[in-house]
């Protein structure tokens, strides 16, 4: 590789280790600029891994992004710059960008081009610096950096391919396998938790043998095992695979992995391992039992295995169960669970048995106010709290808002889980404004009631008298469900519009029989059917006891029109409004006119046929 000109010049009086090896890390970077700007665009593009980062971190990787992008300033000068004003910060990131591109080089090989080539030599250069940064972490302390991890993560999980997957699957005993594609978002944010975990379990002593397969290149090992969507996790017990069932966080793939695998509970018995225990975890159930035995003991242990997410921990020292939990006050045996927000602490007062542990652990494991995130959605929905209402507005006002909605969530926890959305966050407010059929351009209040499965919103301006009435009148079941609807129509036409407002109206208290077509926006078929119910709609002008109507139900909702399939046509007869009969969609207008002819009475003269006779 030929040399590139040293980007910073160090002081010659009084040069460094760090300094050198800045200068080297430095020096392979510019070598390689159009690969590092495709690293950053992958980096900064999932926002997941991006967020992992460090404040400062982020904001180098960002103004390191944009000047490669837009050309900002040469690529010397730029690194030059921050070389001097975060020498700290820059050497670990540079190292970890070298590192995940030297994966992304050996990952898509169709990517090695002229430009985005890394070469045997590359690979010799980098490892040299790594093997630097490794003297300096033994000299400087305990400390691991981030390359420094990632390289430890990549040599202990297992790469497997369509010649060592079935051998290392059936050859041990407890196998967590990864099923990813390299161009999967969602995989390339798990990707580095997924390491995380596998680290921890080795300097844990697990026998847990941790691999990833790239189901893309090798689609044989992806059909061996079932990996269809990206990415997959399956734990492998003596052969016969587990689905996962745990967060996508790595401590949540450690303590489902852990729970698994027979260490459900963690047991503290010093001082010392208590404190260790709590520099890492900052929820936990606790238990105190004395000797672990007994059947409270028994009970929580069996509630450790069935919780997929929260980290159980026991012990049978008071003084270590005090500093875990420091609102124990006797000897007598107690279950607790800790929350890293307010209300840190909540003491079990029910009976010890496993139904009401779970329950105490499963709705009391939520902050307050939890913020809804693609990484916790999966929980949020899930949980065992009936009652969920979601706050959507801006970070800004939701601030200021915080503390009355976390002062009525105090009035109702455990009986109603609140959730705040970003609304500026798309992908995860959308789908709701969707839902309900609303714009993003103010505070929007709602709920959901999986006692009925009905949603609900609140009318009145978010204060906290106004949220404090909706939740009560929610637990009291008494608020009405929110049916999406259009504005109703003011004037008719020969087939008339119906909206979710007006459908009692105009449907099912109307004296005519009334033939509905139900559409959606997106549907496909739904032009070729809307044609047929023209034409019949015209033959029928004028008939007396019989009218033609459609409804969007993309944009309409009302319980007693239940269908999921569109186009579907129902007629309803004027006698039995409560049994609407449905029509093929496939029906062409001579059979529609039949139909209806039969139904309105056969034989009977429309307004169309005294016109044909004259």
């Amino acid at each position: 590789m030929s040399a590139a000109k040293n980007p910073i010049r160090s002081d010659p009086s009084s040069p460094t280790t760090n300094t050198i090896h800045l200068n080297q890390a430095l020096t392979l970077c510019l070598s390689k600029t159009q690969f590092i700007l495709e690293t950053l665009h992958v980096l900064c593009s999932f926002r997941h891994i991006f967020k992992t980062l460090s404040l400062h971190s982020q904001h180098l990787t960002s103004l390191i992004l944009s000047s490669l992008s837009f050309k900002i300033s040469p690529p010397s000068l730029l690194f030059s710059s921050l070389a001097m004003r975060h020498p700290k910060l820059l050497l670990p990131l540079l190292l970890s960008l070298l590192l995940l591109t030297q994966t992304l080089a050996k990952s898509i090989p169709s990517l090695a081009d002229d430009e985005l080539e890394w070469t045997e030599e590359d690979d010799e250069e980098f490892e040299s610096l790594l093997a630097i940064d490794d003297s300096e972490e033994s000299k400087g302390g305990s400390t691991t950096s981030e390359p420094q991890l990632l390289r430890k993560a990549q040599k202990i999980v297992t790469d497997l391919n369509n010649d060592n997957a079935r051998r290392v699957v059936e050859e041990n005993e407890l196998v967590m396998l990864l099923g990813y594609a390299p161009w999967d978002k969602k995989s390339a944010a798990l990707m580095p938790r997924f390491a995380q975990a596998a680290t921890e379990l080795r300097e844990m002593g697990s026998p847990v043998v941790m691999a990833k397969v790239d189901a893309e290149r090798y689609p044989k090992v992806a059909s061996l095992y079932m990996i269809k969507g990206y990415p997959t996790l399956l734990l492998f017990v003596n052969g016969t695979s587990v689905r996962y069932g745990g967060g996508i966080t790595g401590d949540e793939i450690l303590i489902w992995v852990r729970k698994k695998t027979g260490v459900p509970v963690t047991r503290l018995s010093s001082e010392d391992s208590a404190k260790q225990f709590l520099k890492k975890y900052k929820k936990y159930a606790i238990g105190f039992f004395e000797n672990y035995e007994g059947p409270e003991s028994e009970a929580f242990a069996k509630v450790a295995a069935a919780n997929n997410e929260t980290q159980f921990v026991a012990t049978d020292k008071f003084e270590i169960a005090k500093l875990l939990f420091p609102q124990v006050s006797s000897n007598e045996n107690f279950v607790g669970l800790v929350k890293p927000e307010n209300d840190k602490f909540e003491k079990f007062e029910g009976k010890f048995e496993e139904g009401e542990i779970l329950d105490f652990v499963e709705k009391n494991k939520f902050p307050l106010v939890s913020v809804l995130t693609e990484e916790n959605s999966g929980w949020i929905y899930s949980s065992r709290i009936q009652i969920q209402v979601f706050v959507f507005e801006e970070q800004d006002y939701f601030e200021v808002d915080k503390p009355f909605i976390e002062d009525v969530a105090r009035k109702f926890k455990t009986k109603v889980m609140f959730v705040y959305v970003d609304s500026t966050e798309e992908d995860l407010a959308k789908p709701f404004f969707s839902l309900y059929g609303t714009e993003p351009d103010d505070t929007l209040v709602t709920a959901f009631d999986n006692r009925n499965h009905s949603k609900h919103l609140m009318v009145k301006k978010l204060t906290k008298a106004n949220l404090e009435e909706f939740c009560l009148a929610l637990e009291q079941g008494i608020v009405p469900p929110y049916l999406k609807s259009e504005p109703v129509p003011k004037e008719k036409g020969l087939i008339e519009k119906v909206v979710s407002k007006n459908f009692e109206a105009a449907v099912l208290e109307s004296p005519e029989n009334v033939f509905l077509e139900v559409y959606a926006e997106q549907c496909v078929e739904c032009g070729a059917t809307t044609k047929v119910v023209e034409k019949a709609a015209k033959h029928f002008e004028g008939t007396s006891n019989l009218k033609f109507a459609r409804i969007d139900a993309s944009l309409n909702e009302h319980p007693k029109l239940e269908t999921n399939n569109y186009p579907a046509l129902f007629f309803y007869p004027a006698g039995d409004k409560s049994n609407p009969l449905k029509v093929s969609k496939k029906s062409s207008v001579e059979d529609v006119i039949n139909f209806v002819n039969e139904k309105i009475g056969q034989g009977e003269e429309t307004q169309a046929d005294k016109k044909d006779e004259l």
